[in-house]
């Protein structure tokens, strides 16, 4: 089969994950980037910031979001927003929330960021002990209160683990008693130190009925005519079950969202997002730290990402035809596009193995 073919015409150009800087404040259980409360060497410059920013705008980039670590320990962290904000590009924030003050809430305003996430992984001291610092809820809480006070939209961000997953009521009791408009629920990436805490993750059987509780609740607050988002990150298998679930009840809505969902095309690592890291390197994703595709130090950005003769890059573009197992077999390859990568290298040194995570079951994955 013929290479495929990647072009700044032809293809979408990615949202883009800058991990801003290394260091960060708290010391999280599941931090992809490993991240401390110390300096990092050979961090991006503002000027190099700058020109980065200057070239994914040139490049049509949509989105950046800034991410770390924890970007609000970068001291010009507000300079560079405000420079991708007035080139046209969307700034959204990717934080634990600990540091934004009624001070820095407005900043963030002030910069342009159209959106706020703020990560929430537990109630009170669940959150605490997952975070590794002592009060890290509280104010992370209050970090969400300035920003919506502010007038920034701001929403939680929540890793469901083992650990944490008897907070998700209670996580629901905040969002809709502190009015949050929006959460995202992740499935835990084995990357960084979450690949020490694999053991914690959901079994198939229990993703199940946090998914069926995650379903029957936004189903409840919309009935309440509550407008919250809510959404399901990185196990891309939530699309079919979605699918699975809806049919049940609603055969015409379910082919409705069966259209939209095969417009959105499941995991798009290195082709739908991108990811440069505090160095310069960019990777297929944030999950991808072990590995470079180039750096923008060397090369620009833009011809990094079109670039096709770098092999995993065209291969992720291109993966159906690498896929085995499972996956290969699949009725809803065109929904999930193989989910998480990432996670089949790290449990099974293969990265076209099935994905370790997907809970749907062999009778669901056959053909009708």
């Amino acid at each position: 089969m013929d290479q495929l073919r990647y072009s700044r015409e032809t293809h979408q150009k990615p949202v883009v994950v800058w991990n801003t800087t290394q260091r960060c404040n708290l010391h999280c259980v599941h931090c992809y980037s490993k991240s401390e409360n110390e300096i990092y060497p050979n961090e991006l410059t503002t000027d190099e910031a700058k020109a980065f920013v200057k070239d994914i705008s040139e490049f049509n980039v949509p989105v950046l979001l800034f991410s770390g670590g924890e970007p609000l320990l970068r001291h010009d962290l507000f300079e560079v927003a405000r420079s991708a904000t007035d080139a046209g590009i969307r700034a959204v924030l990717s934080t634990n929330g600990t540091l934004i003050t009624e001070d820095k809430a407005k900043q963030l305003k002030n910069a342009g960021f159209s959106y706020v996430g703020v990560s929430l992984d537990g109630i009170g001291e669940t959150n605490n002990k997952f975070r590794g610092k002592p009060e890290a809820f509280e104010f992370a809480v209050k970090g969400i209160r300035n920003c919506l006070k502010a007038g920034v939209k701001t929403g939680l961000r929540f890793t469901v683990t083992k650990y944490n997953l008897k907070d998700v009521p209670a996580i629901f009791d905040f969002i809709e008693t502190q009015k949050i408009p929006r959460v995202c629920f992740y499935h835990l990436a084995y990357a960084g130190r979450g690949t020490t805490i694999t053991n914690d993750d959901l079994t198939h059987d229990e993703t199940r009925v946090f998914m069926d509780y995650v379903l029957k609740k936004t189903e409840s607050l919309h009935n309440k005519g509550l407008t919250t988002e809510i959404l399901s990150v990185d196990n891309h298998a939530d699309a079919p079950y979605l699918y699975l679930k809806l049919k049940e009840k609603d055969p015409q809505k379910a082919e409705d969202v069966l259209r939209l969902l095969k417009l959105n095309g499941g995991n798009s690592s290195g082709a739908g997002i991108a990811c440069v890291d505090f160095n310069g390197n960019v990777h297929p994703d944030q999950f991808w730290q072990h590995y470079s595709l180039g750096n923008i130090r060397t090369r620009h950005f833009s011809q990094i990402w079109i670039d096709n003769s770098e092999p995993l890059l065209q291969n992720l573009r291109n993966r159906k035809i690498h896929l085995h197992g499972k996956c290969a077999e699949c009725q809803f390859l065109d929904i999930c596009n193989g989910n998480l990568r990432v996670r089949a290298e790290a449990v099974y040194e293969d990265t076209w193995a099935p994905d370790p995570a997907c809970y749907l079951t062999n009778e669901e994955i056959k053909a009708n």
